[in-house]
């Protein structure tokens, strides 16, 4: 075993990966930040709403690479627009990051089927869409696209202080989604891959602590 002595001194742990002249499409702009942050070329901010404040924030950190595209992933059309519209402006797309969610807890016999259907339309259906969209980008591209899905702790377990069956069964159906493109998109040099986080304090979730 090598001593810590005989380590050359730039063995310190990697901090940034590598994203130069990547174009990332993304949903979040916290995600558009981490990736601008470690060297993508262009960012794409989709939403469906207007941009923020803290977007016109970062655009001025990050001049010319982060733009903004309206759209309603939960319609398949829109998000096939938006991926067409990024092809057409930066001539490429190399990632997609499929992190839009909606979240609410409440026991499951209080659901309404109104707001199942909004969660399932956001979390996995729009998943679905925006995988599905930017896959047929990089297959018609040749490009070795990357895929990230947004799952959650939730899909492994449920939460009894925060309960919600339907929020967890959706995240449930992101993680096995990304098993099965993964499988099937292999062929076509496109990695599929997701991330399971727990809590993240946001504007969706700032009252959470107040349950514990």
């Amino acid at each position: 075993m090598t001593s810590s002595s005989s380590l050359p001194k730039d063995s310190s742990p990697q901090k940034l990966i590598t994203l130069e002249d990547k174009v990332i499409a993304s949903i979040g702009l916290a995600i558009a930040d981490s990736c601008l942050t470690n060297g993508a070329a262009k960012v794409y901010s989709i939403d469906i709403g207007e941009v923020s404040e803290d977007f016109q924030s970062l655009s001025k950190r990050f001049p010319e690479k982060l733009h903004a595209i309206r759209a309603d992933i939960t319609k398949e059309e829109s998000v096939t627009a938006a991926i067409d519209q990024i092809v057409a402006e930066s001539g490429a797309i190399h990632g997609m990051v499929c992190n839009a969610g909606r979240t609410k807890h409440k026991p499951a016999l209080d659901f309404t089927t109104e707001e199942i259907e909004q969660l399932w339309n956001v979390n996995l259906f729009g998943s679905f869409y925006c995988a599905r969209a930017a896959a047929k980008a990089f297959i018609k591209l040749g490009v070795k696209g990357s895929i990230v899905f947004t799952a959650s702790m939730a899909s492994y377990r449920p939460n009894k202080r925060v309960p919600s069956a339907p929020y967890g069964a959706s995240k449930a159906g992101v993680r096995n989604m990304t098993h099965t493109l993964a499988m099937e998109w292999a062929q076509h040099n496109i990695r599929v891959n997701s991330v399971s986080p727990g809590l993240v304090n946001t504007a969706m979730t700032y009252w959470v602590p107040q349950q514990v």
